[in-house]
């Protein structure tokens, strides 16, 4: 068979539902493969919103992420997503299509040195030398893509690989890999946790792709330890959980953050420690838990999987902590933004108005929020119930990334209601894959909050310099752009058309597009923003 008959099969065998991609060139062959497999092909408008939906799927699914592109400039698209999935630790196979082996370094048409572009961005980059070793490549991919720690990983297939003959035999073979872990410490973690009377639980999104959210909650029902999130983690014990003090860090919660400075030690479970996590809480000492030991950075590592360490601590603690009522009294005095939300007054409508009002009407939906100044407002005032349901990029926070992504997101989760949270700059990054969603009936509702500027950049240069530049955008009409791609649409500008409508637009069951006019509005400064005659942080 053909080496790429044997990828197609290889996906197929792996549960590979959607491959997102765009076709070129030197990836052909796959393509041809592709034309007959049960595996379904989603045709974005452009290869960053190829990676952005695989992303996006991969995150609402907790599954694989896979997608392709032709070689040269078609790959070089995939770059800022690939770096966006890199950040986040989300496991994605990307396969890339390149010029025949004949011509490799005849600088010829679309010749570049892939390899070197995507190795610091994957977790691993491939270049198989013949079909035997695409296949074997792709094996591991899938492999490690079920493993932590998790990322893309980047597998260069030049055109005439594609075409090389296989044997059938080489699909079943295996590969073996034994992770490493490290219980060294064990014993000196469990005398800290024993020796605590006031532990603080941070949960990573390790927690989430370690698929232990039901062993976090026993644990911290059974010892009554309160937990904080990092944002990717966010859900995985839900906001309304007693023990739950919502997002700690840069946009944490009072309680939360409250936690961190009166802990006498902190439980890191599948996070980065870093400047919006978990530093500058004080003295108290950190026991570090997570697979990729580039990261652990605690007074006590753990190189292990957070599923494996809770069950082995579980059964050994015998402690119960007594400081939750301090910190539920703390809470009552000082609530999160979300318990708290401000009023609808009048024109002209805020985004910190606007999108609480969105959550209410929409508690159930997962929302997909893009990059800008409205992401802060998303974060404060959405209280989020279940794993997996505010989709986000934390760690790299491109703008154009909500958009693609809620495409992934909605055939991962047709179950649920979609909506994506955008702003005008951010939409205008990658606004074509509204063919994608147009294409394909995919029921989204798309906020685009149009304030015709750049908001973070205005804010900061005006705190920095004093004044703004090449921040102002002139803006087409969305509505009759949205209306063109046979995408229904709408524009509100007034508090009372926010309630006439907002009911309607939130349960559609087509896609919609609704443009909400808003004014400038400053985001909050996180805590610890210093600004010294308006010099900036």
């Amino acid at each position: 068979m053909k080496c790429s008959d044997a990828i197609v099969k290889l996906l197929e065998d792996a549960g590979i539902k959607y491959v997102f991609g765009h076709p070129g060139e030197h990836v052909l062959p796959l393509y041809d493969s592709l034309r007959t497999s049960r595996i379904e092909h989603v045709l974005l408008r452009h290869e960053q919103g190829v990676v952005h939906a695989a992303d996006g799927y991969a995150r609402a699914s907790g599954g694989i992420g896979v997608c392709i592109s032709t070689g040269g400039p078609g790959a070089l698209n995939l770059v800022m997503g690939v770096a966006t999935a890199y950040k986040d630790s989300i496991p994605l196979i990307v396969i890339t299509g390149d010029i025949p082996r004949a011509q490799i370094g005849l600088n010829v048409f679309q010749e570049v040195e892939l390899e070197k572009v995507f190795k610091p961005i994957t977790r691993y980059t491939f270049k198989p030398e013949n079909g035997e070793e695409a296949i074997s490549a792709l094996k591991r991919a899938l492999l490690y893509s079920r493993m932590e720690p998790m990322g893309p990983i980047h597998i260069n297939i030049n055109k005439d690989i594609f075409q090389e003959e296989v044997g059938e035999s080489i699909i079943s073979g295996g590969v073996e890999y034994s992770p490493t872990r490290d219980y060294t410490n064990m014993g000196e973690a469990i005398s800290l946790l024993e020796s605590s009377r006031r532990p603080l639980i941070v949960a990573g999104a390790g927690v989430l792709w370690a698929r232990a959210e039901d062993d976090l909650r026993e644990l911290i029902e059974a010892h009554d330890i309160p937990v904080a999130t990092t944002y990717p983690a966010r859900g995985v014990i839900g906001e309304d959980h007693p023990l739950c003090l919502g997002m700690i860090g840069t946009r944490g919660t009072p309680t939360a953050n409250y936690a961190g400075r009166n802990c006498d030690l902190i439980i890191a479970l599948g996070c980065r420690i870093s400047e919006r996590t978990i530093t500058g809480f004080g003295d108290s000492p950190i026991i570090h838990v997570n697979i990729d030991k580039k990261t652990l950075k605690g007074d006590v590592n753990l190189q292990m999987d957070v599923k494996e360490f809770i069950k082995r601590i579980k059964s050994r603690l015998s402690f119960s902590t007594s400081w939750v009522r301090e910190l539920n009294e703390y809470s009552v005095d000082n609530p999160p933004a979300y318990d708290c939300p401000p009023l609808l007054e009048d024109y002209p409508l805020k985004p910190s108005q606007v999108i609480p009002r969105i959550f209410e009407l929409a508690p159930d939906a997962i929302i997909v929020n893009d990059a800008g100044s409205h992401t802060t407002w998303v974060t404060l005032y959405r209280r989020v119930l279940e794993s997996r349901s505010l989709i986000y990029s934390g760690a790299f926070g491109p703008m154009g990334y909500g958009l693609p992504a809620s495409i992934g997101v909605g055939l991962a989760r047709p179950e649920k209601k979609i909506i994506l949270i955008t702003g005008d700059g951010g939409f205008q990054m990658t606004m074509q894959e509204l063919g994608t969603i147009m294409e394909r009936g995919l029921p989204i509702i798309i906020c685009v909050l149009n304030n015709s500027s750049l908001g973070i950049v205005r804010q900061w240069q005006e705190m920095e310099y004093g004044e703004s530049y090449q921040v102002r955008l002139k803006n087409p009409d969305f509505v009759r752009l949205a209306r063109s791609y046979n995408i229904e649409a709408v524009r509100i500008e007034e508090p009372e058309e926010l309630d006439d409508l907002l009911p309607n637009i939130l349960g559609a069951d087509e896609p919609v597009l609704v443009e909400i006019r808003v004014e400038e509005e400053d985001i909050p400064l996180p805590p610890g923003f210093i600004d010294v005659d308006g010099g900036g942080e």
